[in-house]
């Protein structure tokens, strides 16, 4: 169907860069190309993280207190309305529960339009990292209210989508993965000198983090499973690619951990090859763009059980799934990885295979086709 117009309602399209609004931006590009008409809303910033793809239009939002790189979306603006209007999309997306999304979910709605839902992160475990967890309840009932008004949910791990309907947040919920990009992400782009140049000798074991520097990425798992290596003797080295609010008190913890900051393209793709395991003890994500990249670069992964990296990696296969929050669990993996290079470089291989199935044009297929699907329920 040429021509399908799509409104799709973002927290956040470019002014921060994450996997989920990446992901975002890869779909409307692979939407235009099959000759969609998109519009974005989401907040705008003066120097955003990268240029967004598609057309966007600008929601009013305010800075959230004690995170102030992100924006909250607010009510829509009768100017945003009235560009909803002129558009007139057949099909509305949210990607973010916020009172944007829910006015444009209430907008539609009155208007027979159908809403497709994307779950992105799972925004009701954030208050346990910073001492809400009482809080969590009151979250899934909210969440639930929102997602229940949309006409189908779509999900990016199996994991997730069985998570969602276990919690009710509706009936219809199918799966939309993730991808990644080979010609960033291979065992091809490791490269001993620049880790030289960092200080790593090349027999040095490294155990890399990927990702934003936030207390919610489990930060202090991964600390405290590498003091407990320091603890047992095992020699290694820590690789932290990233940035973010808590680096500072990430440094202190991780002594001799070596920062790169934020990387990308190619730049990101070294780093993360010039691993040579990935620890990732995060239990917010609902897919794991970060695990996915590392085995496409042949890294054997140590992840928490928990949704994404439960649909991703293979326990014993292609890494170790530990229970959330079990420090000596984590350790025994990571030292597993670090003293037995066998094993590491067999269950990176396995990694590496399992990441050949995730090509972006094939996944983001699934996201149109449910468009599709809703709109001729609606007749």
């Amino acid at each position: 169907m040429n021509g399908l117009r799509i409104a799709l309602f973002s927290g956040n399209y470019n002014y921060v860069r994450d996997g989920a609004n990446q992901a975002l931006n890869r779909l409307v590009g692979y939407l235009l190309r099959q000759g969609c008409d998109v519009r974005v809303y989401a907040p705008k910033v003066n120097n955003p993280a990268f240029e967004p793809t598609g057309e966007l239009v600008g929601i009013p939002a305010m800075p959230i207190p004690g995170r102030s790189e992100y924006r909250f979306p607010l009510a829509l603006s009768s100017a945003v309305k009235k560009d909803l209007g002129r558009f007139a999309p057949h099909v509305l997306h949210v990607s973010s529960p916020d009172i944007a999304a829910h006015g444009a979910v209430r907008w539609a709605r009155a208007r027979g339009i159908p809403v497709l839902a994307s779950v992105h992160t799972r925004f009701e475990t954030y208050p346990r990292y910073y001492n809400m967890g009482f809080v969590e309840p009151a979250l899934v009932a909210g969440l639930r209210r929102f997602y229940n008004r949309c006409d189908a949910l779509v999900a990016p791990s199996e994991s997730m989508v069985e998570l969602l309907k276990q919690q009710g947040m509706n009936d219809d919920v199918s799966l939309w993965t993730r991808g990644v990009d080979r010609t960033i992400f291979s065992p091809a782009a490791r490269d001993l000198a620049w880790r030289q140049s960092l200080g790593i000798g090349n027999d040095e074991r490294v155990i890399g983090f990927l990702g934003r520097l936030v207390m919610e990425k489990g930060l202090d798992v991964f600390t405290d499973a590498c003091a407990e290596l320091i603890r047992r003797g095992v020699a290694h080295r820590v690789l932290v690619i990233g940035e973010g609010p808590a680096r500072e008190w990430f440094e202190q913890r991780l002594r001799g951990g070596v920062f790169v900051g934020h990387q990308t393209g190619e730049g990101l793709g070294r780093a993360v090859a010039s691993m040579d395991m990935l620890f990732n003890p995060s239990v917010t994500e609902t897919f794991g763009n970060v695990t996915l990249e590392a085995m496409a670069c042949a890294l054997p992964v140590v992840a928490a059980a928990a949704t994404g990296s439960e649909s991703l990696v293979r326990d014993g296969v292609s890494g170790r799934l530990v229970k959330p929050g079990d420090i000596g669990g984590f350790a025994d993996a990571l030292e597993a990885y670090c003293s037995d290079t066998a094993l590491a470089a067999k269950h990176g291989k396995a990694g590496e295979a399992r990441a050949e199935e995730f090509g972006w044009d094939r996944i983001n297929s699934a996201v149109l086709d449910t468009y599709r699907r809703l709109l001729a329920a609606k007749g």
